[in-house]
This record gives C-alpha cells, sequence and structure tokens, in this order.
C-alpha cells in the first residue's frame, strides 16, 4: 500500500495537493552480490483522487543494503531509481508520460527465509521535464510483504 503526496492540484501547474492519494504497487529486488542489488517497481494511484488526478510509476535502478546497520534481522537500505511516471490529469482532460527520478530507501525486515515486511519505503520523485518545462515533486512512503522466490 502507498500514499503519495502527488504534487498537483489541477490548472497546469505543480503545486501541493489538498489531498494524498492512495494505491497499490508492487516491487522486484534481484540481489547479485551482497552489496550489487538492483530494484524494480511499480504503483499505480488511483484512490482518495482529486478531480480525477492520479499517478503510476514504473521505475528501476540500484539499491544498496546497509549492512553495517542490520539488526534483528532488519535491513535498512538506500536506493535511486530511474524510469517512467505518467499522469492523469484533471477530468481526464489528458494524460501523459514523462521521465521520472526516485531517490529514497527504507527498512526491510526478514521474518523466515522467504517472507519479510517492508516496514517503511520512502521515495522522493522528481519528474524533471513535466509540463511547460516544469518540475513536479511527488513523494510518499509504502509498506508491504515480500516474497522470496529463489
Amino acid at each position: 500500500m502507498s500514499a503519495f503526496q502527488p504534487d498537483y492540484a489541477g490548472g497546469g501547474f505543480a503545486e501541493t495537493a489538498p489531498n494524498r492519494i492512495y494505491g497499490l504497487g508492487t516491487y522486484v529486488d534481484v540481489h547479485f552480490t551482497h552489496w550489487f542489488q538492483v530494484e524494480g517497481e511499480g504503483h499505480w494511484l488511483r484512490f482518495n483522487q482529486l478531480a480525477n488526478i492520479n499517478e503510476s510509476t514504473y521505475l528501476i535502478g540500484p539499491r544498496l543494503p546497509i549492512q553495517r546497520l542490520h539488526f534483528w534481522r532488519a535491513t535498512p537500505y538506500a536506493k535511486a531509481l530511474i524510469g517512467i511516471g505518467r499522469m492523469n490529469f484533471e477530468y481526464g482532460y489528458a494524460t501523459g508520460s514523462f521521465t521520472a527520478l526516485a531517490y529514497g530507501g527504507g527498512l526491510d525486515w526478514k521474518l523466515n527465509k522467504r517472507i519479510s515486511v517492508r516496514a517503511v519505503d520512502f521515495e522522493y520523485q522528481q519528474w524533471p521535464r513535466w509540463v511547460n518545462n516544469q518540475q513536479l515533486f511527488p513523494y510518499g512512503i509504502s509498506a508491504g510483504v515480500g516474497y522470496k522466490i529463489f
């Protein structure tokens, strides 16, 4: 589950929205080595919309577990991702796809060999070339459960 401040309230200008949008997401972590990991994620923020404004993001990039702070089977991490942000503008007036960057981190807590809890994941996004060369800065938090396949 995710909760984000979309940084857009309508009118074609980036500004703090009066409400948060909520939605679902998924993530995949690939561990190549102890220190080299890649994360891919998607967010579909569709609940609590103001004037039908919603956002989706599809991001991938390096994830760095901070092993020195590993405690009680919990590992904090940092990440830097790049991908695409999609927005539905007010009342279905228009849609658009934009480059999206995301910086963030969080805490994964391993329950057993296969199941972990993503206790918190904070993300600060930057959409550098949004409408009329403005920048958009959505940010939010996510939490959920992970399942190890391999």
